[in-house]
């Protein structure tokens, strides 16, 4: 049994890795993980992210969902996941919009298997 050694910082012990060095460590990119690169390239191109980040924005939410989103996600802040879900709002979806174009129109011999 490890026995916990106190550091300057934090406790830690012998088969734990410090909460600095497990946020460094990169992985290979899910598919929730791919998508947040792509949504944070896709404000970035649309200009969404230049300039200072001089707006505070604060608010209080379930520990269960910023958890849940930032291990979705990827991301390893909450000043991170707050960009990211301001950048997926601000910007339009385009499944959503093909499917208001394209409502009721399936064609004639269209029929749907249940």
């Amino acid at each position: 049994m490890a026995v916990a050694q106190r550091s300057g910082k934090r406790a830690t012990t012998g088969n734990t890795v410090s909460r600095q060095r497990r946020s460094r460590q990169v992985s290979a990119p899910s598919g929730a993980k791919l998508a947040h690169v792509v949504t944070f390239e896709s404000a970035k191109e649309a200009g969404l992210l230049e300039g200072e980040r001089t707006v505070h924005v604060s608010f209080r939410a379930p520990p269960a969902l910023v958890e849940a989103a930032m291990k979705e996600s990827g991301v390893t802040s909450p000043s991170e996941l707050g960009i990211l879900a301001l950048a997926a709002l601000a910007q339009p979806d385009p499944v959503a919009e093909f499917m208001r174009k394209n409502r009721g129109r399936l064609g004639k011999g269209h029929k749907l298997d249940y």
